[in-house]
């Protein structure tokens, strides 16, 4: 089996048909770190070319399936980065070369042969939910949650999935809001493929997994690429890119540049905290004169 700084895969000792991708990051609740992307690609390309696995069922190890990227790094740090870049003036084409990299990693997900099902317990929170919304198929706990905070700043979901596996309207909502939904909204909406109680995740999952696992190989890739040749024609590839340059901007605009200077002065908990909090978010000349000021202070303090 191969091995990975950020996650496991292995097949079930069990049902060696299905193949099991465990993000090992519980310590940082399996937030999204440089390797991850990389690893998640590679480790689905190993499965792809097993021919005994029909199906792979992605999970998270520890409290929750994932919390999103790592933004005590990327956000609160002082890091010059692709991703949020300070010291020269920003690159949007660095800025998406990096995060559309990560975004075609994710989506490694949605292109395999082999159908993908996103077992979420916990948190599938912001680019998290990236993660679980490019597999085929989505299986939650009633309690787990899933959205895209960073909607209300410093963030747009580069997969796009949202509206591809929701529809607008409620797409939208999630988009404007950053309001997380429960595993039971999810099937309610859609979204989700099964809700079950926790201590049930892993059995319905399971079912489902070696329910496909029965189908040939050819049969199942050929209906996935039926089913993702929809969404292509939809328009998927172009949205994509789109959201990608927008990510981009979100970091580098006045609201995102006061996020990151208020979660390097306050700490990333506090950030969160007025993010989500729904107290309006300084924008525009207001963003500016607090990121002036915040600047004046840690240099006093320096």
């Amino acid at each position: 089996m191969p091995t990975f700084s950020t996650l496991r895969i292995d097949k079930d000792s069990t049902h060696p048909r299905i193949a099991r991708l465990l993000l090992n990051r519980p310590e940082r609740l399996n937030a999204i770190n440089e390797e991850m992307p990389r690893e998640i690609r590679a480790a689905i390309d190993w499965a792809a070319a097993e021919d005994e696995v029909h199906v792979i069922i992605v999970e998270g190890a520890g409290k929750g399936f994932c919390g999103g990227y790592d933004l005590t790094q990327f956000g609160e740090g002082q890091l010059e980065h692709p991703c949020q870049q300070e010291k020269t003036p920003w690159d949007p084409m660095a800025d998406y070369r990096y995060m559309k990299q990560n975004t075609e990693d994710f989506m490694s997900l949605w292109r395999s042969p082999k159908p993908t099902i996103a077992k979420v317990h916990g948190y599938a929170a912001a680019g998290g939910s990236d993660i679980a919304l490019c597999c085929d198929l989505l299986v939650m706990a009633d309690d787990a949650r899933i959205g895209y905070m960073p909607t209300r700043v410093w963030g747009c979901p580069t997969t796009a999935m949202w509206t591809y596996r929701l529809g607008a309207t409620r797409a939208k909502q999630l988009m404007f809001t950053g309001d997380t939904i429960d595993g039971k909204k999810a099937a309610e909406w859609g979204l989700a493929n099964e809700s079950v109680p926790a201590d049930q995740l892993e059995a319905a999952t399971m079912a489902l997994a070696q329910r496909i696992a029965g189908v040939p190989n050819s049969h199942l890739a050929m209906h996935k690429m039926v089913v993702n040749q929809v969404m292509l024609t939809m328009g998927l590839e172009q949205t994509q890119m789109m959201a990608t340059v927008f990510d981009g901007i979100t970091r580098h605009n006045p609201e995102g540049m006061w996020f990151r200077r208020y979660a390097q002065q306050e700490g990333f908990k506090a950030a969160v905290q007025w993010r989500d909090s729904g107290q309006p978010i300084p924008e525009g000349d207001e963003a500016r004169e607090m990121i002036r000021q915040m600047e004046k202070n840690r240099k006093n303090n320096d």
